[in-house]
């Protein structure tokens, strides 16, 4: 079932899913508009703000609408488009993903087309002259008006909603929002008297059935809960070699069991071509590093946005301050049936200035802003393991930077910062 909400989640973000829907709704709100026009009595009874028009009238306004709001739509899409595939060249295809996940410019997209639709639909039941008795669907006509107004207050926000959403501090700051969320999903808050079990020593899965991947590609989402209850209907305990985020090789092994390999392990599990943030913490975090790194490259050369991703890496660091990584082990009637691999705070921060270190080594502005967040990291956190991989981390960059930075001064002030997170840290 996981794996079902999961698809569904997946689809419903599609660009063409909303659209989809409006366009359905509008057909429909098309044969109920004819059905109100040709129901006896409308024509007598008719309200005054229902168009009152002829058949020739109807036609053309029709006709308008639908050309216009398809062409007007089509034409600023495609322009959106391409401009959107040249500002991806500096903030990463997570632009793009965004853009097509926008339930703005989905919405938007779905006026420009549901109003085509509709208005196409219901020119189909206009008749008159040669074609035998006349007929207007006057509900109709009314309704396309109203769309075609929709259109035009459609097209104004999609211009300001778009040349907002190309803004790079706006693309920081939703990637931000993801991170933070996926950090809060994947911790939890720190208990000191919370029972945390141990997994089974290496010796207990000694004589495993190792489970191999069916093909090849990116693990999406593992079903925690339908595991356990595999785990305890077959009397077995199952190990996961993989993680989300992980790519799964053919053959490749993804799982043990103890005492034999159950069916259903791998239905479990979602693999797919691309990998996702529901439970893969370290992706939202590589989406961010993207457009940080970006913004290092000598085409771009744009070291106030790396400093204000590095920041936002800082803000994230400090909300761990009272949670804790889960334990990865499921159990139930006080026997281990699940241990699943997961994600730490070293590989985090690796996975958060491992790249920006390497790629700005050369930028002191933005080795001594990394050393600055790593400071204030150390004071806030208080797990001395995680203090210890922060200085571990101020340590490689001092390194890097020296050996990359010429000027005196700027040596001096990376020495002086290397020893503010040392002091921080105790």
């Amino acid at each position: 079932m996981a794996g079902l909400r999961f698809r569904l989640r997946q689809i419903s973000r599609r660009f063409w899913f909303l659209p989809a829907v409006m366009t359905l709704v509008a057909l429909a709100l098309a044969q109920l508009g004819t059905w109100l026009s040709t129901n006896p009595g409308t024509s007598d009874d008719a309200p005054a703000w229902l168009y009152g028009g002829g058949v020739d009238g109807s036609r053309s306004i029709l006709a308008a609408v639908a050309s216009s709001s398809i062409g007007v739509g089509g034409t600023v899409f495609s322009i959106t488009i391409a401009a959107l595939s040249y500002a991806a060249g500096t903030m990463g295809p997570r632009l793009l993903q965004n853009f097509t996940e926008d339930r703005g410019n989905q919405v938007t997209l779905g006026i420009f087309i549901s109003t085509f639709a509709f208005s196409l639909y219901s020119l189909r039941t206009v008749t008159g002259g040669d074609e035998g008795t006349p007929f207007v669907p006057h509900y109709n006509v009314t309704l396309a008006l109203v769309l075609a107004l929709c259109c035009i207050g459609a097209l104004v926000y999609f211009i300001g909603h778009v040349t907002g959403s190309i803004n790079t501090t706006r693309v920081v700051n939703l990637l931000t929002a993801d991170l933070r969320s996926s950090l809060l999903n994947a911790t939890e808050l720190t208990d000191p008297d919370r029972n945390v079990q141990s997994p089974p020593a290496e010796e207990f899965w000694a004589e495993a059935e190792t489970l191999l991947a069916e093909k090849g590609g990116h693990l999406q989402l593992v079903d925690h809960e339908g595991l356990v209850d595999l785990a305890v209907e077959t009397g077995t305990t199952i190990r996961l070699l993989v993680r989300p985020g992980d790519y799964l090789y053919p053959n490749s092994p993804v799982a043990e069991a103890v005492p034999t390999l159950p069916d259903g392990i791998y239905s479990r599990l979602t693999v797919g071509d691309s990998r996702t943030r529901e439970q893969d913490v370290e992706h939202a975090v590589r989406l961010l590093t993207e457009v940080g790194t970006r913004a290092l490259s000598p085409g771009t050369n744009d070291p106030f946005t790396a400093v204000d991703v590095i920041d936002r890496f800082g803000d994230a660091l400090c909300t761990l301050e009272d949670r804790e990584w889960p334990t990865g082990v499921y159990s139930s009637d006080d026997k281990v049936r699940l241990v699943v691999a997961t994600s730490d705070f070293e590989g985090l921060v690796a996975a958060m200035f491992d790249q920006i270190r390497q790629f700005g080594a050369g930028s002191p502005a933005v080795s001594i802003r990394i050393l600055d967040v790593l400071a204030v990291a150390a004071r806030v956190l208080d797990d001395p393991g995680r203090r210890a991989v922060v200085t571990h981390h101020a340590t490689k960059l001092r390194d890097d930077a020296l050996d990359a930075t010429r000027n005196a001064d700027d040596r001096v002030t990376i020495e002086r910062r290397h020893r503010a997170v040392l002091e921080a840290a105790g």
